[in-house]
């Protein structure tokens, strides 16, 4: 599967974005998949996760309850809608596909294919 995500940009602080990621060979059907993020001269951190068996949703801590991810099947696409934007959230957000355990849902190592990436800034 080939992913691509958009939906970045620059927002003030409060704001909101969607990111989509799309699956432009395949399908998601089969695929839990990730956001991730990555700020400059950090490592990639886990985001949210859609599961694939049950459509179960991950966050992690940071996000939960300002981000919310899910599935449009008919778009073929996973979407990460944030609100309430705060500037720690400024990254390049990558979305992965993947069949990871449960316990590896966090770990970019866990997913084979991934997106190139799209950056959010939030402003001050």
């Amino acid at each position: 599967v080939q992913l691509q995500a958009s939906g970045g940009g620059l927002v003030q602080v409060g704001g909101s974005l969607r990111l989509s990621c799309t699956a432009s060979e395949g399908t998601f059907n089969t695929y839990t998949v990730g956001w991730f993020r990555q700020a400059p001269g950090k490592e990639r951190q886990f985001v949210a996760a859609l599961l694939k068996q049950n459509h179960r949703t991950y966050y992690d801590d940071s996000v939960k309850g300002r981000f919310t991810i899910s599935r449009d099947n008919a778009k073929n696409t996973v979407n990460l809608q944030m609100i309430s934007l705060k500037p720690e959230d400024t990254a390049v957000y990558f979305c992965g596909a993947g069949r990871p355990i449960l316990s590896t849902v966090t770990r970019p190592s866990a997913y084979g294919y991934w997106g190139q990436g799209t950056l959010v800034t939030v402003s001050s």
